[in-house]
């Protein structure tokens, strides 16, 4: 295989990957259904061994479980992993965030300015996928302006499976648009590069995520 081909498969394995954790994180594809890996390998137009691989990366991401001679399917979304979750995301979104203020690159900037300017186009009357769409682009945002590998791999992959718990129970919170709004104070803080009100600001949006589901349960 020529580089290019290598870097031809790994972007067919990349966008395999992202179409179906975003599906499994938003629940299009619901817990315990199974994920037919001929069937989106059609769908996608790719092989079957982009979707093996997509497939095996969202298996260590605890998104979907294989069995042997039955298949593979979407893992169950477990309400009481909500407290352990956010046991740890209290304590890693503010250094995220913290870190994504004090970082000066260009683009954190510009990327934060585009975020608020997209929250603005959002409403009340937004579909519950560009709503979810928009939170979880903001919390990468801020994972990437980290600066930091390891802190955004851990905090992407808690933050998928809150969103998971998050969707379960979304019919339950009536204020979809007015949560995800509350980024904007975050994003101006990174904007603007003061650390600890963008740390503060990650620290209550946390509380406030568990307050509700638990107060939607």
């Amino acid at each position: 295989m020529t580089t290019a081909e290598a870097n031809g498969h790994r972007s067919l394995a990349e966008h395999s990957y992202a179409v179906l954790r975003d599906r499994l994180i938003m629940l299009d594809i619901r817990p315990g259904d199974p994920v037919n890996e001929a069937a989106i390998a059609e769908e996608l137009g790719v092989g079957r061994t982009p979707v093996r691989e997509a497939l095996k990366r969202l298996e260590a991401e605890h998104l979907v479980v294989s069995y042997p001679r039955r298949g593979t399917f979407a893992t169950g979304v477990d309400i009481t992993d909500l407290a352990e979750i956010a046991e740890v995301r209290i304590h890693l979104e503010p250094v995220a965030a913290r870190r994504a203020a004090r970082n000066t690159a260009a683009e954190v900037r510009s990327g934060a300015e585009h975020l608020l300017e997209r929250l603005d186009s959002l409403g009340a009357d937004s579909t519950r996928r560009e709503l979810l769409a928009a939170d979880l682009d903001i919390h990468r945002f801020v994972y990437r302006a980290s600066g930091s590998a390891h802190l955004a791999d851990v905090l992407v992959r808690l933050d998928n499976l809150a969103t998971r718990i998050w969707s379960l129970v979304l019919d339950r919170l009536p204020h979809l648009a007015g949560h995800v709004h509350e980024h904007e104070d975050l994003l101006r803080a990174i904007a603007a590069g003061d650390e600890e009100a963008a740390a503060r600001i990650a620290a209550e949006h946390v509380r406030s995520f568990e307050q509700r589901v638990r107060e939607s349960l």
